[in-house]
């Protein structure tokens, strides 16, 4: 049995045992996070009695997991998000129990984060044209870490403008200035 991986845009098949050398160790510890932490989340969609296709990559040095064809799922993401994230620290330390190793790993669940990535890229965008424009800085709401470094990196791609984070969480905020 083996299992597609995607990362970097390129799939590569993985043994189940790990035995490709041409997987590195590191690939190899993802696959094997993303494995508990897709049985893990199975455990809990037959607990729930929801239906849903769990799928497993590699991405950016993080495993990646998505969840996604139910009709129910959508409550498993919450207002904003709020249950999505609990389920990601949940499914975190299952995978932290079993390996010992703290995980990254991410959850997508419905599609919530690919379409949040979406927006958040298109409000950096709009947000660091606008400060462009005016010359005045400005504040928006707070952010989770994933959030703000969405609109970090969109702000980033239009020149003439930089981005910072300020205050604690759970407020903190990223701040877009013009570069005088």
């Amino acid at each position: 049995m083996s299992e597609t991986v995607q990362e970097s845009g390129q799939d590569a098949q993985v043994p189940a045992d790990g035995s490709d050398e041409s997987v590195t160790e590191t690939d190899a510890a993802l696959v094997k996070e993303g494995d508990i932490a897709g049985d893990y989340l199975e455990k809990l969609l037959d607990l729930l009695d929801y239906d849903g296709d769990i799928d497993l990559d590699v991405e950016a040095g993080r495993a990646i997991v998505s969840i996604d064809g139910g009709d129910d799922l959508e409550k498993l993401v919450g207002r904003s998000g709020e249950v999505l994230e609990a389920l990601q620290e949940l499914t975190r330390l299952a995978v932290q129990q079993e390996t010992g190793e703290r995980s990254r790993l991410m959850l997508d669940i419905a599609g919530w984060r690919a379409s949040r990535r979406d927006e958040l890229s298109k409000l950096g965008r709009t947000t660091a044209r606008s400060v462009l424009e005016t010359g005045e800085e400005t504040r928006l709401r707070p952010m989770s870490p994933f959030e703000r470094k969405i609109v970090h990196d969109a702000v980033a791609e239009v020149d003439g403008v930089h981005s910072e984070s300020e205050g604690e969480p759970p407020n903190r905020k990223v701040v877009v200035y013009r570069v005088e």
